[in-house]
């Protein structure tokens, strides 16, 4: 999407249109009930691509042929992260030549720099390297930029993270409107922005076209369901990662053991999410996997289990 598709697009608040039924392969053994059906028919469908996290290709191959191992097994684009670990030249020719799509980026230091850091020195790093990925993902092809908003620690408090981060991404939007490209902020386990209420409010004080939400489907299941957010966040979302997690897992074996669970073994309801997703006229055509990676076989299973989800 260009810069002036998005703008068109996020001007408007979408309301509950259309998609085909789910089919009943995706509803049965996901036990969706007759309501959710019967609401599920009529709506608009949503076109998903499937994509993945570069990490995740465990297989001792050169870029290329990375590429054009997850092309053959039904994923349309990767996820890299950035600034990049290799020449733009030698990431073009891979794509050219496997016929993988790059639609977006994750930056690697919103973590160790974050955009919340009170020492205006870190922020300035963290903005100088979005602003190289935001060049890095418009000369890959791609249109989005993943950043983690700000993290609240026993240094850094709620308001001031909320305050400081805020100020630190209207630094960034010169670099946006110069490049097209845009910034999509991710709720991670950062103990900042836990409520879709206020992460809709969060960027909506912002009040930029170019920055919006990288709604990660899994990471919300340790304090919520995914399907709220979904419907609060509507247009804010430009991109969506896709993980499961076991609430189950979390409470018997630890909070991290959640993420341990293959996709549709979890506590995703995926046809109300996917019907949340399709009332939204979500339209950032992306859905990203960020599981554990493996080989091709693992790989191939990843594919098929978000084919059965996307439905």
């Amino acid at each position: 999407m260009n810069k002036r598709e998005f703008i068109k697009s996020a001007a408007v608040i979408v309301g509950t249109t259309a998609v085909e039924p789910l089919s009943s392969k995706m509803i049965s053994p996901l036990a969706a009930s007759a309501s959710q059906d019967r609401t599920i028919r009529g709506l608009k469908k949503v076109s998903l691509k499937k994509s993945l996290g570069f990490g995740m290709i465990k297989e001792n191959l050169s870029l290329t042929d990375k590429f054009k191992l997850v092309r053959d097994l039904g994923f349309q684009g990767v996820e890299l992260n950035s600034p990049v670990d290799f020449p733009i030249a030698e990431i073009l020719e891979a794509k050219e030549k496997s016929g993988i799509e790059l639609p977006s980026v994750v930056n690697k230091d919103h973590w160790s720099s974050p955009l919340s850091d009170p020492d205006p020195e870190v922020r300035k790093k963290c903005i100088q390297s979005v602003a190289t990925s935001l060049h890095d993902v418009k000369a890959l092809g791609g249109d989005t930029v993943l950043v983690v908003p700000g993290v609240v620690n026993e240094k850094v408090s709620y308001e001031q993270a909320y305050i400081t981060s805020q100020q630190a991404i209207r630094e960034l939007i010169p670099y946006a409107e110069e490049t097209g490209m845009q910034i999509a902020l991710e709720n991670v386990w950062n103990n900042f922005l836990i409520s879709p209420v206020e992460a809709k409010r969060y960027v909506d004080e912002i009040n930029h076209p170019l920055v919006g939400w990288y709604f990660d489907i899994g990471n919300v299941l340790r304090y919520g369901w995914p399907e709220h957010w979904i419907r609060t966040l509507k247009h804010r979302i430009m991109k969506l990662h896709i993980k499961e997690f076991s609430r189950e897992l979390m409470n018997s074996k630890g909070l991290w053991e959640g993420f341990k669970v293959d996709l549709l073994k979890g506590d995703n309801n995926w046809p109300v999410v996917m019907q949340a997703i399709r009332e939204i006229g979500h339209n950032g055509g992306w859905l990203t996997a960020e599981v554990s990676g493996g080989d091709r076989e693992h790989l191939k299973k990843i594919s098929l289990q978000m084919d059965e989800i996307i439905g």
